[in-house]
């Protein structure tokens, strides 16, 4: 990895020079406060998703076996001595939980090919929508795990992920050459989560070392998505500098920049749960 100047190359690159004193602490404090909003936006978005799962989780479970759903006049039991009611069952235990699965992937691919065409209130609406529906689909997490295996694991990602993200923004390290290895990594995670799902399909149990390997392999990804792309959005708010962009433009960008940090967020405690959660008898 190099070392650069990001200042210079925003404004050498088109002609500028060098910025001066005033420039540079000009530059500095947009910096800060251009980073602070997109800090904000992820921190709203994670707020949203949080309580999604926590409102979805006390519709679909219940302590009272004569109120959860019958299979085969049996409760369905999940853990820590809950059932899941009628609403639980129709979104985790039916055709429907496809839907669950898949609803967050169709906003950010609706996110990222129309990122042109959308306001910036559009794009925020659509970040919040995305939140939401993400938060429906982790509630699985709150079904499976002890709750304070999920608190003590979200705490370790949150310090991972701010330690992670402050060397992104602060090293002088050019980081840009790790974008490519990481994209390949990630669809490699992809394939390698397919191979197990279709060996849990024809076995009827997954490979628990293949499954550890995934994990593993996939926090290190997240990681260094997390210290990339800090430091890309950084960049990328620089380089703006030496066009004439109005606000509704740095704010959707902010917003875009919020949506890949909070993608990497939950990236990292996805995969930190797997190795460190404690599942709820």
């Amino acid at each position: 990895m190099s070392y650069y100047d990001p200042n210079a190359q925003a404004y050498g690159g088109y002609g500028y020079g060098q910025p001066t004193a005033i420039q540079q602490a000009q530059i500095d404090q947009g910096l800060r406060s251009y980073m602070l909003g997109v800090y904000n936006y992820m921190m709203i978005g994670l707020a949203i998703t949080g309580l999604a799962a926590l409102g979805i989780y006390m519709l679909s479970v219940t302590g009272d076996a004569s109120l959860a759903y019958k299979n085969a006049g049996r409760a369905m039991a999940v853990s820590g001595g809950q059932y899941l009611t009628p609403f639980g069952a129709f979104l985790f235990a039916s055709w429907f939980k496809f839907v669950v699965i898949l609803a967050p992937l169709g906003v950010v691919l609706l996110l990222s090919f129309r990122a042109d065409r959308l306001s910036a209130p559009a794009a925020q609406m659509t970040f919040w929508v995305y939140a939401a529906l993400v938060g429906v689909s982790m509630t699985t997490i709150l079904l499976v795990y002890a709750h304070t295996s999920v608190a003590r694991v979200f705490f370790i990602t949150a310090a991972s992920f701010g330690a992670l993200s402050l060397w992104g923004y602060t090293t002088k390290r050019d980081l840009s050459g790790m974008g490519t290895f990481l994209m390949m990594g990630l669809f490699g995670l992809i394939i390698a989560s397919l191979v197990n799902i279709g060996i849990a399909a024809f076995t009827g149990q997954a490979s628990s070392m293949l499954q550890w390997i995934i994990s593993v392999v996939g926090v290190l990804i997240f990681a260094g998505l997390t210290a990339y792309d800090t430091q890309n959005i950084k960049n990328e708010y620089i380089y703006s500098l030496s066009y004439a962009q109005d606000g509704s433009i740095v704010q959707k960008a902010a917003i875009f920049g919020a949506l890949q940090l909070y993608m990497d967020f939950v990236g990292m405690f996805q995969f930190l749960m797997s190795l460190l959660g404690s599942r709820d008898e």
